[in-house]
């Protein structure tokens, strides 16, 4: 018996069973790398270069105005934060924030307590379910000039169908325009003719997300509709409530369209600015007064009343549930 070794030949290491088969820089491996890594980046590319262009660039571009003075006639002359310590003096803008405030209020608050029990209430099984969830939108689809015209015509101060009611009860006719409460209340109600059905269909959403055991344990415990609804309901909302808020925080401090057409496309908010909003307010000083600078400075004013009112109320619905 005989041993043969070839001691010509070196011998090689084991290759892993991993590292098999596998070679750099080839096409496979490229489209691989293209599949995983490069593509979800090309799918989303799109929304980010749009935003670059039409939200980051227009920003930028104000901030930069907002320390000039820049007029209709070319004139662009630094100043500094002269726009905004004259802003801060301007008692003009101050009313179109209280205005914006006030109106805010009394059209937010409403509307989410009326969005959560409509959509409480769509949230129950009845005959033409899917139609009434379709009409609730209607509202929201209707053109805004349309909803001022059937609006201004119910808060007329002479012949207006609110001011006839209001007659029964010995009140004494209301000019809705020319006030500034009133004015704020005709306006909210526009406000909340429009987006409560578009809330409501949120929070319906948010609800058919909620494990019916727990709807189920409670009612074995005795526990009533009612008590379900603030106990279960809304605590579990609450993500779903703090995109609404926060979403309406945003539209409520930008409103432009509504008082904008109350007033016949007026943007100075009355014969006395009585329901004139900061958007108004800085579409007037832009493309009325055509102080561009002035204007951006009031834009980015604006920009932070939206990021304190929007943390507030962040704060406030996250404190529903217990969380602190």
């Amino acid at each position: 018996m005989s041993l043969h070794v070839d001691a010509g030949q070196p011998t090689r290491a084991p290759v892993p069973p991993g590292r098999r088969h596998v070679r750099r820089n080839s096409p496979r491996s490229f489209r691989t790398w293209l599949d995983l890594k490069a593509a979800p980046y090309l799918l989303v590319s799109p929304y980010y270069l749009l935003f670059l262009l039409f939200g980051l660039f227009p920003l930028g571009f104000t901030l930069y105005y907002s320390f000039y003075k820049y007029d209709l006639t070319g004139t662009v002359e630094w100043t500094g934060l002269g726009n905004y310590t004259a802003m801060l003096a301007d008692s003009a803008f101050w009313k179109a924030v209280v205005n914006t405030l006030g109106m805010f209020v009394i059209a937010t608050v409403p509307q989410m307590l009326l969005a959560l029990l409509l959509a409480n209430a769509l949230n129950k099984r009845f005959r033409g379910q899917l139609l009434v969830r379709m009409g609730v939108l209607l509202p929201l689809v209707t053109s805004v000039v349309a909803v001022a015209v059937v609006f201004t015509q119910l808060y007329g101060r002479d012949w207006g169908v609110i001011n006839w009611i209001l007659s029964w009860f010995g009140v004494d006719p209301i000019d809705w325009k020319a006030q500034r409460i009133p004015s704020w209340l005709a306006i909210a109600t526009m406000v909340d003719w429009r987006w409560t059905g578009y809330n409501a269909i949120i929070f319906l959403a948010g609800m058919q997300t909620i494990p019916k055991d727990l709807y189920e344990a409670a009612s074995i415990d005795g526990a009533s509709r009612r008590r379900q609804f603030w106990q279960i309901t809304v605590p579990m909302l609450r993500p779903t409530m703090i995109f609404v808020v926060l979403n309406s925080t945003i539209g409520g401090l930008t409103l432009f369209a509504e008082p904008t057409t109350f007033y016949n496309g007026n943007v100075h908010g009355g014969t006395d600015s009585q329901f004139q909003t900061v958007s108004m307010f800085i579409f007037e000083e832009g493309f009325r007064e055509f102080d561009y600078g002035y204007a951006s400075a009031a834009a980015w004013l604006l920009f932070l009343l939206i990021l304190i009112g929007s943390l507030i109320n962040f704060l406030l619905i996250r404190r529903i549930g217990g969380n602190k």
